[in-house]
C-alpha cells in the first residue's frame, strides 16, 4: 500500500483514527470537504484491516439525495 502524507503531515489513514477519536460517524461529503479523502470507502476498509469495526446508514440530504454515513463500532484492542 502506498502511504501519501498530507499537508498536515498525517495520512488519510491517521486523519480518520484522529476524526474518530472525536466524533463517531462520518459521511463521504465531511471526508472529502474537512480531510480531501476522495475515497472513504477504501479508507474505511483499511480502518477494518487495523482492527475498527463500523457500521454504514444510507441516509438522505435535504435536497432528497442518498448518501452512506460510515459509525464507529468499535477500536481495536491494543
Amino acid at each position: 500500500m502506498r502511504v501519501m502524507k498530507t499537508m498536515k503531515g498525517l495520512t488519510q489513514i491517521e486523519m480518520l483514527m484522529e476524526h474518530f477519536e472525536n466524533v463517531d460517524n462520518i459521511s463521504n461529503i465531511e471526508a472529502q470537504a474537512v480531510y480531501k479523502i476522495r475515497a472513504l470507502p477504501r479508507r474505511i476498509a483499511d480502518l477494518k484491516e487495523r482492527g475498527y469495526d463500523f457500521r454504514a446508514e444510507w441516509k438522505r440530504d435535504l435536497t432528497g439525495q442518498r448518501y452512506k454515513r460510515y459509525f464507529l463500532v468499535s477500536r481495536p484492542q491494543n
